[in-house]
């Protein structure tokens, strides 16, 4: 039989190096392996210590059916799990026998109960560790053959809870205590173990100061770099280490992949690094926050390849799902499913049953998250979620996924590592830089135990190694076993910007430290945007420099240029957009914001409505719901007897149904404000309406009433009473070329045809009295009028008016013949203008509502649009005198 010889090692990062070590030296034979399975192979019989994961499993039961006295109040809490999980097992360790209390009524007597429960509990041949080394004494006897001599390497001690088994090995096979510079604890030379020591390495040591944590990260890639390039160190040789690696975690994943380097995480990766784990949390974002349009949109992109709910359901199969309503609760839901058909899936197939059984699901929050996990999640996702609700509360599922973390791939033991001080300070490496060495990151806060406090536990019996403690062995292990040099680096701020202090582990070194700048030249740079930052003449010679660099010189001059607008004479893009079929939108544009003209028509811009439940309703929606509930009440009228004739009861018994039916297809198709306001929405929305129906028009002469009416080749929105015209015919602005189409709100008709009213309606502030054409701003009576006339006969008396119901005013435009003549005169010189390259920005682009303002320079309408006004208005010449216009 080859003989044994066993290495308790700690940590993950020590056994990959001490795994790669024996290989290279055909160790055969050697057992490498934490002390508690140490112990648990000489206990045998299948015996095994009780993992984290299996106590935290264990804890929700043992808490629910425990009777924890004072406790009792806090145990349903999200954090009950993981402070009882720590106090049970630091007792463990600490060999604190629970028992002791003998007041029932003590917390500690309560604590003692619950781990009671928790070992009534465990899976057979799993022990705690006072039990299991009291089974592996009794089977000391066998050491020889199952252990063979026992080096222990690199520990800075073991926990009280092994100790009397480790010295007790002593009789029964060789124990030596590699100890390396570091300390030796008393207790292991009063045993009789064999100490092999070392004197401690004397690296290189220097003191640096970053401007923030995620300034080290970059200075310390930075440097690993550099050490590579010079052929000085390996990427085995080097490693990066923090006390708290969770704030800096997030940067180093980040600038690792920018950098190409081959980072290592010792202690895991975050979970949300991988395709799974952001699955994982896709789906705990839907069950924590509630279900909504876009967190099912995210979960099934997640999950599409994977089997599961979504399998059943056809590609591209969202867009059954109305793009602007968030769809933020289950009564939303139920009426998009129920108006679901066939027909609107991809493949034709009726998917309704499938899509209902995920958002069943979905509805139901975190009180079916373990459900919910083995129905949508399969391999690596599952597992990671799995493991979360054993970490935590699913109440907070979320949170726990923010800090679980999966193995990395392959072994640290060739690649550059980033590990936590303690890992490092078992497997040195030769080139060394700690981070985050600031007065209150190293060494940590010493902090009371949550459920035994101090005063009921002397912290000394439950915590015999503090974590202060370990930290500045930590550190003094890192220094005495690190051959080449050490980086020692602090952060100046906060990721808050809060200033920071020096760690009091740097007070040996002197004041003397080197200042970092954030904006210094490195000698060997991380990644392409670090190498261009730290070049700037070649920085300057890209493209995007040379046009970010021209743009930002151009808005600064006192002359228009490409910049600002300017384009080549009869461009084609240009021609293109002037000779579509225009709106009285588009007119305004091209009138008072050439610039946005182009932006919108020709270059296709425009911003994305977030589908989220406002608080209220903007003006532009608040207007279209106005629009569709006037629209549907004139038709409902105009179908039982004629809008004209109609009583005001009759009117408000037609506005009411149609208030419903409209805020049942809103609820169900757009983001609403919460429930009280909406309703507030719709109580103003139905005085309005009614104000706007009830208007004391005179009726014309058997009128008939028409709403939201296309022309100029606009399709009808909705199938009623023909239409008063041909949709399709081409109405031409006399003069100009420009060809428009757009909807008439509501068009009035007397039987004969010889009178018509135009009806616009307009929620905002009403214009003032005598108003024309206003700058440009109001297009529709004139446009509207003329339409009409075209389409009806050049016979036909109109009236063109806006309708303002909130003050119940109509201003009738007033020579309409004079006003279109004005206005063709105004798109003549703006379209002249345009095809000469005069694309700049108007009056109308410095506007708040605007919503290509993000394509303009910050704070434009201070400084940007009032420098240029002059240039443009000369540029634009007799196209800008609209601005003026009454």
């Amino acid at each position: 039989m080859m003989a044994r010889r066993t290495v308790v090692i700690q940590g993950r990062l020590a056994m990959s190096d001490g795994r790669l070590a024996a290989a290279r030296r055909s160790d055969h034979g050697v057992q490498l392996m934490p002390v508690e399975r140490m112990v648990a192979r000489l206990a045998g019989g299948f015996a095994r210590p009780v993992d984290d994961e299996t106590l935290k499993s264990l804890l929700p039961a043992a808490l629910a059916e425990t009777d924890l006295g004072e406790l009792d109040p806090i145990k349903t809490l999200p954090g009950m799990v993981d402070a009882a999980a720590e106090t049970v097992r630091k007792a463990w360790l600490a060999a604190f026998d629970l028992a002791r209390s003998a007041d029932p009524a003590d917390r500690t007597a309560s604590v003692r109960r619950l781990e009671e429960a928790v070992l009534a509990r465990l899976p057979a041949g799993m022990m705690r560790p006072v039990d299991l080394a009291e089974a592996a004494r009794a089977r000391l006897a066998h050491a020889p053959r199952v252990l063979g001599p026992v080096e222990i390497v690199g520990l800075p001690d073991v926990p009280p809870c092994w100790r009397g088994l480790v010295a007790s090995l002593v009789a029964h096979v060789p124990v030596t205590w590699v100890a390396g510079p570091r300390s030796v604890p008393d207790w292991v030379e009063a045993a009789g173990i064999r100490v092999v020591t070392c004197a401690p390495e004397r690296p290189a040591v220097s003191v640096c100061s970053a401007a923030t944590p995620r300034h080290e990260v970059l200075e310390a890639l930075r440097w690993a770099r550099e050490l590579m390039a010079s052929g000085q160190a390996a990427p085995a040789d080097i490693a990066v280490a923090a006390c708290r690696t969770e704030e800096y975690d997030d940067v180093v994943l980040a600038l690792r992949a920018e950098a190409n380097l081959d980072v290592r995480f010792v202690h895991g990766a975050p979970a949300a690094s991988v395709r799974e784990g952001q699955a994982a949390a896709a789906l705990a974002d839907v069950l924590v926050r509630g279900i909504s349009q876009d967190g099912v949109r995210r979960l099934a992109a997640l999950l599409r390849d994977g089997p599961g709910p979504f399998a059943a359901l056809p590609e591209r199969w969202t867009r059954v799902l109305p793009r602007e309503a968030p769809l933020t609760d289950p009564t939303a839901w139920e009426r998009l499913l129920n108006s679901l058909r066939a027909e609107d899936f991809p493949d034709g197939q009726d998917h309704v049953p499938a899509l209902r059984d995920v958002v069943g699901v979905l509805v139901q929050g975190v009180s079916v998250a373990a459900e919910a996990g083995e129905r949508f999640l399969h391999g690596l996702a599952l597992r990671i979620w799995r493991k979360a609700l054993i970490e935590g509360a699913p109440a907070v599922v979320d949170l726990t996924l923010g800090r679980l973390r999966i193995d990395d791939g392959a072994d640290a033991c060739a690649s550059v590592v980033w590990a936590p001080a303690s890992a490092l300070a078992a497997a040195p490496r030769r080139f060394v830089r700690l981070l985050g060495l600031s007065s209150r990151g190293w060494p940590q806060v010493s902090a009371e135990d949550r459920l035994l406090s101090d005063h009921l536990v002397p912290s000394r019996l439950l915590d015999p190694f503090p974590r202060p403690l370990a930290d500045r062995s930590d550190f003094r292990a890192i220094l005495a076993t690190s051959a080449g040099a050490v980086v020692l680096s602090r952060p100046r701020r906060g990721p808050d910007g809060r200033l920071l202090g020096r760690s009091p582990l740097l007070r040996e070194f002197g004041a003397a430290e080197t200042y970092l700048g954030r904006n210094r030249v490195p000698a060997h740079a991380v990644g392409e945007v670090d190498r261009l930052m730290a070049r700037p003449a070649e920085f300057r010679a890209t493209a995007p420099a040379i046009c970010a660099a021209g743009c930002w010189r151009a808005w600064g001059r006192a002359e228009l240029t490409a910049h600002d607008g300017r384009v080549r004479p009869d461009h084609p893009v240009v021609l293109a957009i002037l000779d579509r079929t225009h709106s009285a939108r588009s007119l305004r544009k091209l009138l008072r914001d050439p610039l946005g003209f182009v932006w919108t028509y020709g270059l296709g811009l425009e911003t994305a409505d977030a589908a989220a439940e406002p608080l209220t309703l903007g003006h532009q929606a608040f207007g279209n719901l106005l629009h569709e509930v006037l629209e549907r009440a004139v038709v409902a009228l105009e179908a039982d007897g004629g809008f004209a004739p109609s009583t005001d009861a009759g009117k408000r018994r037609a506005l009411a149904a149609v208030l419903a039916t409209v805020a049942e297809v809103w609820e169900r198709e757009r983001p609403i404000p919460p429930r009280l306001i909406w309703r507030r929405t719709l109580d103003e929305t139905a005085a309005l309406a009614l104000a706007a129906l009830t208007h004391p028009d005179q009726p014309l002469l058997g009128q008939g009433s028409w709403v939201e009416v296309p022309f100029g080749g606009q399709p009808p929105k909705r199938d009623h009473h023909p239409l008063p015209w041909d949709s399709d015919a081409t109405v031409t602005i006399p003069g100009t070329g420009f060809r428009i189409s757009g909807y008439i709100d509501r068009l009035d008709l007397s039987h004969d045809r010889g009178s018509a009213r135009v009806r616009d309606y307009k929620t905002g502030k009403p214009r003032e009295a005598g108003t024309v054409l206003d700058g440009g701003r109001e297009l529709q009576r004139c446009l509207y009028g003329y339409a009409t006339r075209v389409l009806l006969g050049a016979d036909v008396s109109i009236d063109a008016s806006l309708h303002f119901p909130r003050e119940s005013l109509c201003l009738r435009l007033e020579r309409p013949d004079e006003a279109l003549d004005e206005l063709a005169t105004y798109l003549v010189a703006a379209g002249a203008s345009l095809r000469a390259g005069n694309a700049f920005a108007g009056p109308d682009a410095p506007e708040a509502w605007n919503d290509l303002a993000f394509a303009l320079p910050a704070n434009a309408d201070k400084t940007y649009c009032p420098r240029k006004h002059d240039l443009v208005t000369t540029a634009l010449g007799e196209a800008a005198r609209v601005w003026e216009a009454a």
